[in-house]
């Protein structure tokens, strides 16, 4: 029987790269990508990495910094991301029917059954391939598990010796990758855990692999952590998930660009939120029984304080945007107070059922088919031709009122026609 051989492939900086693969003058130089309403860093360059800025830095404290070492800085542009990142993906499918997309940015292969001497050389031929089709360069960790490969992959993405590719399979290669990471590097060690293994003395994922006190890591890490204890010993315990999981509840939330002071703005932005929750619900083809809403002042500012969630349920289970936005302004209607400064809206999808499954009322409203193929094709034409090419009324159009800010943010050039690249 062979044995396991997973690969995991990181885009290097993801939305960095996206950023520079449309302005090479970028190249060399550094760049870091903010957080919604330009808040903080959410990814650096390794030029960025090394004048000390840090991950979730808030730009406001490290902008002086930004500014003497001509560091391009961006708004987060994630209709570019997105469209880059299933560009990786599509790719990566080339090269194994067996892959589980993990994050915007990460993917694991199961490559089970290729020579081991070979491997290497293969996912080399991959890193060469994305690279060449998307401009988006990856690193790639090799070896028998999840665990093991992220591991494999942080080395490979550090050490330039590697050239984006590190295996784990030889024994000498997994010793000396194991002594030298430490336990808060292991994929699934949490910040408080990392503190808890260090005061029984587990410094290294060495240490954890080799602790023989099994019941005790159970005992006080649960089962998750002798998991990857035995994921650090090639015993493969998180197996490649080919189909995502269907997500049980789905949020859309974002604080606002300005300060809202009327129930009109909140509407538009609730809406907004509304939209872009149902259009990943249908994405999964699931419905939902339950929407809430929740809304909030500033905690920060120094300002009359306020804040309200409140829920509904439908009769029988929906995906249409328009029943949910108009159950989300009767529960705005009930929770809002005029005299407050808000800053932050969001709503809920709850109680998610599959679309062809669920229960539906006998006597109640439900989503007919004619519901059903409205939205449809509202999300086909969104697809082919933009976000919010075509939209609910109820959302507006003008949303500099209340939208986040994105004022470094870069023109989307694979998803919007204006905005395409000008040679």
């Amino acid at each position: 029987m062979n044995q396991k051989i997973i690969a995991l492939v990181d885009c290097n900086s993801f939305y960095c790269s996206c950023e520079r693969l449309f302005r090479p003058d970028l190249i060399n130089r550094p760049v870091g990508v903010l957080s919604n309403n330009d808040g903080c860093f959410v990814s650096r360059t390794n030029e960025l990495k090394k004048l000390g800025v840090a991950m979730g830095a808030p730009y406001f404290q490290v902008k002086d910094i930004c500014d003497k070492n001509k560091v391009a800085v961006f708004s987060a542009n994630f209709s570019l991301y997105t469209n880059l990142s299933d560009r990786v993906m599509n790719t990566l499918f080339e090269f194994t029917p067996s892959l589980e997309v993990y994050s915007v940015d990460e993917a694991f292969l199961d490559l089970t059954g290729f020579d081991e001497l070979m491997v290497e050389d293969y996912c080399r031929h991959i890193k060469e391939t994305v690279e060449r089709n998307t401009g988006i360069p990856v690193g790639i960790g090799i070896a028998r598990t999840k665990v093991l490969a992220k591991l494999a992959n942080r080395i490979a993405k550090k050490d330039e010796r590697t050239k984006g590719v590190f295996s784990v399979l030889k024994k000498a290669n997994l010793e000396a990758a194991l002594e030298k990471s430490d336990i808060g590097d292991v994929w699934g060690i949490g910040r408080q855990n990392n503190i808890k293994f260090k005061m029984l003395g587990i410094q290294s994922a060495k240490h954890l692999r080799d602790f023989q006190n099994t019941n005790l890591i159970q005992k006080q890490f649960t089962k998750v952590g002798r998991m990857i204890q035995d994921e650090l010993r090639e015993v493969s315990c998180f197996p490649i998930t080919e189909i995502a999981p269907r997500k049980k509840e789905i949020m859309s939330s974002r604080s606002f660009g300005n300060p809202v002071f009327e129930i009109n703005l909140m509407r538009e932005s609730l809406a907004c939120y509304a939209s872009l929750a149902c259009e990943k619900l249908r994405k999964q083809h699931s419905v939902c029984q339950e929407v809430s809403i929740y809304i909030c002042t500033n905690p920060f500012k120094n300002i009359p304080q306020y804040s309200k969630s409140i829920s509904a349920s439908f009769e029988s289970a929906t995906c249409d945007t328009r029943k949910i936005i108009k159950e989300a302004f009767k529960l705005l209607d009930q929770i809002f107070i005029n005299g407050f400064e808000y800053k932050k809206a969001a709503i809920r999808l709850s109680k998610i059922q599959d679309q062809d499954e669920h229960q539906i009322s006998l006597f109640g409203p439900r989503d007919t088919k004619e519901d059903l193929i409205l939205m449809q094709i509202m999300d086909k034409i969104n697809a082919r031709d933009g976000d919010e090419a075509l939209k609910i009324a109820a959302c507006g159009t003008n949303k500099n009122a209340w939208f986040m800010k994105q004022t470094l943010k870069s023109p989307r050039y694979l998803t919007g026609w204006s905005e395409l690249l000008k040679i």
